[in-house]
Order: structure tokens, then C-alpha cells, then sequence
């Protein structure tokens, strides 16, 4: 695990963005094409932007990106709650992604069928027992949940299925999910931290016990990929450094 602080949440998204377009290109070097799994939330925004202004839009190989999601809520695709909305219309409708690369988690037909129907299409891009994503970049709520695996939930313990639909009493609503398993096997995943109000969960989470039914951030320890935390010094300020 390798920890990048930054000092407020602007410098990590450009030190993040920076990084993200080294590891494509070097990547591309001996592959035809990279798989990319986003996450939702408000974490990752100003990523996106960044990422669709120049140097990175010039830079980054676009039409070779396939692009993925890590979880995503049972809203419909004009509902500003939907995470394939947010990166549409902050990255991937301004760089100009081929529709053919994209690959969301349907939310207009019953959540388990989507499931189902994704992780199929899954299968078809990554054989079983090789590497999945090239990159999974996941944020980190305050309760410690990341995709939607939440806290006492029984998805978070899942180990055959590589996505799952559930239904959250909590939000009322049907989350869409990766599961641990299928992200542990990507060659790299990122987490995005920030704030102080995340602080003391992340000090548990990087230091403290294995306890993924409370934390279940603990889950992401990638098999043989990199693990990154790109965090701000609000959300480091309990780390023990």
C-alpha cells in the first residue's frame, strides 16, 4: 500500500490526475486496450474535469479506455443521483469517448437482472483467474463503505459472485455493486479520501483492526496489483506518520 497526501482536495485531484495519465499511457504500451472502473459520489468530480481539459484530453488515448462502474444506485439515467450521469457529463461526453466503450450498469430493468446481465459481460472481458480492471478507482464514506458495500451488510461478504443488486433500508433503494473479490483482482485500484469528517474511519481503516463489517474498505487489498490511497491532509490528520 502506498499513501500519497496532498494538502487540500484541489492538489490531489491534479497529483491524481497526473498520475492516472502516466500509468494509461505506460500501460498502453503493451496492451491495446485499458480497463478503467469508476466510482460515483461527489469524491471523484473534480477529477473528472481535470482530466477532460488539456494536457489530459490531448494526452490520454481515449478511444482505447473502456470504461466501467464500480457500483451504482437503482436510479434511472436522468436522475442526478446516478453515477454514469455524473461521468458523462463531466468526462466522458466532453473527451469523447466511443459510445462502445462504455459500459454502465443498466438501472432500466430490475436491479438482479442488471446485475446478472453485468456480470456476464464482465466474464466476456476478463477470463477467470487472470487480472480484471487495469484500474479501479474507489472513494471511502464516512461510515468506511466503499462501492456499495456497506457496514453489516451481507453483500460484504461475499466471495463467488463478482456483482450483486441489494436492497438498502437505509437509502430505500436498490444498490448495483462489484464485489471484493472481482476488485482485489484488478492490477490497480486507487481510493480517494478527503476531509476531516473521514479521518478518524481512516485511520481504522489503514491502521487499525480487520473488521470489514465495520470497515468495509478492508476488504480492497488487490491479490497482486498496487494499492494507492490518495488522501488530503484533513482526511491524514489521524494517521500515525
Amino acid at each position: 500500500m502506498e499513501l500519497h497526501i496532498a494538502q487540500n482536495t484541489q492538489e490531489l485531484s491534479e497529483n491524481l490526475a497526473a498520475w492516472i495519465s502516466n500509468y494509461i499511457q505506460e500501460v498502453l504500451q503493451d496492451q491495446p486496450i485499458f480497463t478503467l472502473a469508476l466510482s460515483g459520489g461527489n469524491t471523484p468530480k473534480q477529477l473528472h474535469m481535470l482530466l477532460a481539459k488539456e494536457p489530459y484530453k490531448i494526452m490520454i488515448p481515449w478511444n482505447r479506455i473502456h470504461f466501467f462502474w464500480g457500483d451504482e444506485r437503482a436510479v434511472p439515467f436522468e436522475d442526478e443521483r446516478n453515477n454514469a450521469k455524473m461521468a458523462y457529463d463531466t468526462l466522458l461526453n466532453i473527451v469523447g469517448v466511443p459510445e462502445e466503450n462504455i459500459h454502465v450498469m443498466r438501472t432500466d430493468i430490475p436491479p438482479e437482472e442488471s446485475a446478472a446481465a453485468y456480470e456476464k459481460m464482465l466474464h466476456t472481458y476478463f477470463k477467470e483467474g487472470e487480472t480484471t480492471f487495469d484500474l479501479v478507482l474507489l472513494g471511502m464514506g464516512d461510515d468506511g463503505h466503499t462501492l456499495s458495500l456497506f457496514p453489516g451488510m451481507p453483500v460484504v461478504h461475499e466471495q463467488d459472485a463478482w456483482v450483486k443488486a441489494f436492497f438498502l433500508p437505509a437509502q430505500n433503494m436498490y444498490r448495483i455493486t462489484l464485489t471484493a473479490p472481482v476488485v482485489n483482482n484488478a492490477a490497480c485500484v486507487i481510493f480517494m479520501a478527503t476531509g476531516t469528517g473521514k479521518s478518524l474511519t481512516l485511520k481504522s481503516v489503514i491502521e487499525g483492526t480487520f473488521n470489514p463489517d465495520k470497515y468495509p474498505s478492508q476488504l480492497i487489498r488487490p491479490e497482486d496489483g498496487e494499492l494507492h490511497w490518495f488522501v488530503d491532509e484533513a482526511a491524514a490528520g489521524a494517521l500515525e506518520m
